[in-house]
């Protein structure tokens, strides 16, 4: 295992915010791409994207790789994938502890799993295929869920461990699906994160969703809601030095918020650190 050294404070980096970025070149540590959104031949996405990284330190953050999925490893997906990589330089990449088709058929959504022995050998097996092709660990996101299945025999928690370890992979900490996951299903996220391995997270991603009363939605169309700015500081207490970002998707707000959110996350951090500094005297 190979731990990339902590970025600091991150955005996702969106088309709507391209010109805020590129004039004002704002107090961002580095920004995360939807990989998928410049495996392109050209354009203003790739050219937007040379000139940013240029100046921030870019991480690749996928959503098709399919990682769960019974149809087989998609090559043509991943030579494009890589050819972004080479291009890029990317600190990292990642994707998600999902599937998103079958049959040939994308679906265009991050879809759940039994969390079962045999779900587990399939999708380390995949994992490390991925890898040995990228030549690279690859880093895996915990996904929101709306479904479970009584075939599961252990916990997501356990799940995401024993296959970080097994497929020697590092892990992104969705802080804001470990929230909406336990709401939904009625489990308790703070014993969730204390079951995630601490020398596997190189990252986490906060982010805001949709409260439906009855269930949560990981919406990323919200500001970040008062729980999850909570299990972010139990997440940070047992984690430490992680980087971290905030993703936005929909509703965008003006920079300044997104900005504002950033100045929260390191407020809380450096509340944390002067606490310890104070308990070590």
């Amino acid at each position: 295992m190979q731990k990339p050294a902590p970025l600091g404070y991150g955005l996702g980096l969106r088309p709507i915010y391209y010109e805020e970025i590129m004039s004002n070149r704002p107090p961002v540590d580095w920004f995360e791409i939807i990989s998928e959104n410049y495996m392109v031949a050209g354009g203003r996405p790739l050219s937007m994207l040379d000139a940013i990284r240029a100046d921030y330190p870019i991480v690749m953050h996928g959503v098709a790789m399919s990682l769960a999925s019974t149809d087989p490893l998609d090559f043509d997906y991943l030579a494009e994938l890589k050819a972004l990589i080479e291009r890029v330089q990317p600190a990292w990449v990642s994707d998600h502890v999902a599937w998103t088709g079958v049959h040939g058929l994308s679906l265009h959504d991050l879809l759940p799993i039994p969390y079962t022995k045999e779900s587990l050998d399939h999708i380390v097996e995949r994992i490390c295929r991925v890898q040995d092709y990228l030549k690279r660990q690859l880093v895996v996101e915990n996904a929101s869920t709306y479904v479970s299945f009584v075939s599961s025999d252990m916990s997501e928690q356990e799940f995401v461990k024993e296959m970080a370890e097994r497929a020697d992979c590092l892990l992104l900490l969705d802080v804001n699906n470990v929230f909406v996951s336990c709401f939904n299903h009625g489990y308790d996220p703070v014993a969730f994160i204390d079951a995630v391995p601490v020398e596997r997270v190189v990252q986490f991603h906060m982010a805001g969703h949709t409260n439906h009363e009855t269930h949560r939605v990981d919406t990323h169309d919200q500001p970040i809601c008062e729980e999850v700015w909570a299990l972010y500081e139990h997440a940070r207490r047992r984690f430490g030095d992680v980087s971290a970002m905030i993703e936005r998707d929909d509703n965008f707000p003006p920079f300044s918020e997104l900005l504002e959110e950033l100045q929260r996350m390191r407020d809380i951090d450096a509340r944390i650190a002067a606490e310890k500094a104070l308990s070590a005297a």
